[in-house]
């Protein structure tokens, strides 16, 4: 099984978020999910608002 932490600590690990693992990340969220993903989902909008994770999404929008 695929576990949102699991997406969140490759996010973490290369400082980058990709197009896929978003939408991956969205279609998880629509689904019941531990507290341990939730607190991992924080860390990462935590990160990303800190500039520690690079959003694919966010640099297509600004190149387009």
């Amino acid at each position: 099984m695929y576990y949102i932490r699991d997406v969140v600590k490759q996010a973490l690990d290369t400082g980058y978020l990709t197009l896929e693992a978003e939408e991956n990340l969205r279609r998880m969220l629509s689904k019941k999910y531990s507290e341990e993903d939730l607190e991992a989902f924080i860390a990462l909008q935590q990160a990303a608002m800190s500039g520690l994770v690079r959003q694919q999404s966010r640099e297509v929008m600004m190149m387009g």
